[in-house]
C-alpha cells in the first residue's frame, strides 16, 4: 500500500489535501502521472496545510449560501445550447465546464467544474440531471434542458 496526498478531487477517494492509502500500482500508474496526488513525505504536511487552505477559499464559505444556491439551481431548468445532428444527437457530449458555463450565463450563480458530477453521459437532447456538489455536506441535483443549435 501506497500513502499519498490527493492534490485533486477524486471520487470515492476523497478531496485535495486528504492523507489516503491506495494499492501500489493505483498511486504509480494512475493518480500521481495525472496529478491527481503526489507522495506522501514526511515534509508533505506544510503541502497538506496549503492545499486544505486552496480548497476553503474556492468553497463557498456559509451553509446557508450553499443551501441558498441549492434551492435556486433545484429551482429552475438550465438551458444549454449545444451542436446537434438529425434526431437530436449530439456532436461529441456534454462536458461539466460547460454545464458550468450555463448556470452562470443563466445568473444562478458559479459552481466549480470540478465539482459536476454527470452520472449518464449527455448525448442528445432534452432533459437530464447532473449533480452539483456545492460543499461536502451539500449537492444540488440540476435539471439540465439540452437544446439544438439552429
Amino acid at each position: 500500500m501506497a500513502k499519498i496526498i490527493l492534490t485533486h478531487e477524486v471520487n470515492g477517494l476523497g478531496a485535495p489535501g486528504d492523507v489516503v492509502e491506495v494499492k501500489n500500482g493505483y498511486a504509480r500508474n494512475y493518480l500521481v502521472p495525472q496529478g491527481f496526488a503526489t507522495p506522501w513525505t514526511r515534509g508533505g504536511e506544510k503541502q497538506v496545510e496549503q492545499i486544505k487552505a486552496a480548497r476553503a477559499a474556492r468553497e463557498l464559505h456559509s451553509l446557508e449560501d450553499a443551501q441558498a444556491l441549492k434551492a435556486s439551481l433545484e429551482s429552475t431548468k438550465v438551458k444549454l445550447t449545444v451542436k446537434a445532428g438529425l434526431g437530436g444527437r449530439l456532436f461529441g457530449s456534454v462536458k461539466p465546464a460547460d454545464i458550468a458555463a450555463a448556470v452562470k450565463a443563466a445568473g444562478l450563480g458559479e459552481i466549480d467544474k470540478r465539482k459536476v458530477e454527470i452520472p449518464s453521459a449527455v448525448k442528445s437532447t432534452g432533459d437530464h440531471q447532473v449533480i452539483a456538489k456545492l460543499r461536502d455536506d451539500v449537492s444540488a441535483t440540476i435539471t439540465l434542458q439540452v437544446i439544438a443549435a439552429k
